[in-house]
């Protein structure tokens, strides 16, 4: 697909700047790429515009995320013209015409009202207050995408995942329970990594042991995964090492130099970790990309 890459929701925190630096540890062709934490699916677009995949599989606990990917797949053309007809709507009372729309969209998941709450509120994080309505407030620097440029990452989108995507809300371990040996599994679980940005009310957290116990399965199972999950900047570490018994391949991701520390003044990389599971890094070539660098175990 020449052109951009296509992202229609502007997560912060999202693998769509660094997935150049993943998909080299991807085999160059998968049945299909499974992402059971989907987000703003990412990775998964990475992968379609470089055809590497024929089908995908994109999961997430929250359902209005599931339902407004569903929409961009299945219903571009509507979702862009509603999502324009806000954007105009808008204009000379951005900050009272988002409050109306937040209130709309806390009695009914609309998923257009969502792709505009998401595009016009602060670093774009997914947050809900106690009685789970959404709270994010609107960064009220910016109106967010205009809508001939959300147009084109809705359509973009739609025409990399149309007619080859399966799409859920379940609970993680069901999909990955579903998962089988041609398929390429990667997984950015909540909670963890160097960002840390997403509200602890928009998806259960996942507990650390069960989650290896389920990596443990798939290693059984011969699956193919990959996954993000710890970090750093500087001398701070970020979450929970997976354990050695996985044996798994442990990389790390020159991410950059850190928006924060940047900030600060500071000069701190953001590296972020990438454990390969067995399966798969036993037909990976590890030295592909000079960004990456294998950790010791000891």
């Amino acid at each position: 697909m020449n052109g951009r890459v296509p992202h229609p929701i502007p997560y912060q925190g999202s693998k769509r700047q660094i997935a150049p630096l993943i998909l080299p540890y991807f085999p160059a062709k998968v049945a299909r790429v499974v992402e059971p934490f989907s987000g703003s699916a990412a990775i998964s677009i990475a992968v379609a515009t470089r055809d590497m995949a024929e089908r995908y599989w994109l999961n997430d606990a929250h359902k209005p995320l599931v339902d407004l990917w569903r929409k961009i797949i299945n219903e571009p053309t509507q979702l862009a013209h509603g999502y324009e007809e806000l954007w105009n709507e808008q204009l000379g009372q951005e900050r009272e015409y988002y409050n109306i729309i937040r209130a709309r969209f806390n009695e009914a998941h609309e998923p257009t009202d969502f792709l505009y709450l998401l595009a016009r509120c602060v670093k774009a994080v997914i947050r809900y207050n106690p009685r789970g309505e959404f709270n994010n407030t609107p960064d009220n620097r910016r109106k967010g995408a205009r809508p001939a440029e959300m147009r084109r990452r809705i359509e973009g989108a739609s025409a990399l995942l149309s007619g080859r995507t399966k799409l859920t809300a379940w609970d993680y371990k069901k999909v990955l329970s579903k998962c089988e040996p041609n398929d390429l599994v990667y997984m950015d679980p909540p909670y963890q990594g160097v960002c840390q940005v997403r509200d602890q009310r928009y998806a259960p957290k996942v507990d650390h042991d069960e989650f290896c116990d389920e990596l443990a399965k798939l290693n059984d199972r011969g699956c193919k995964y990959v996954v993000s999950y710890d970090g750093r900047t500087g001398d701070k570490t970020y979450g929970e090492p997976l354990p050695d018994s996985l044996e798994l391949l442990h990389l790390e991701i020159d991410a950059g130099r850190s928006s924060q520390a940047t900030l600060l003044g500071r000069d701190h990389k953001t590296f972020e970790s990438l454990y390969i599971s067995p399966k798969l890094a036993a037909i990976v070539d590890v030295e592909s990309n000079p960004k990456l660098r294998q950790k010791s175990f000891a």
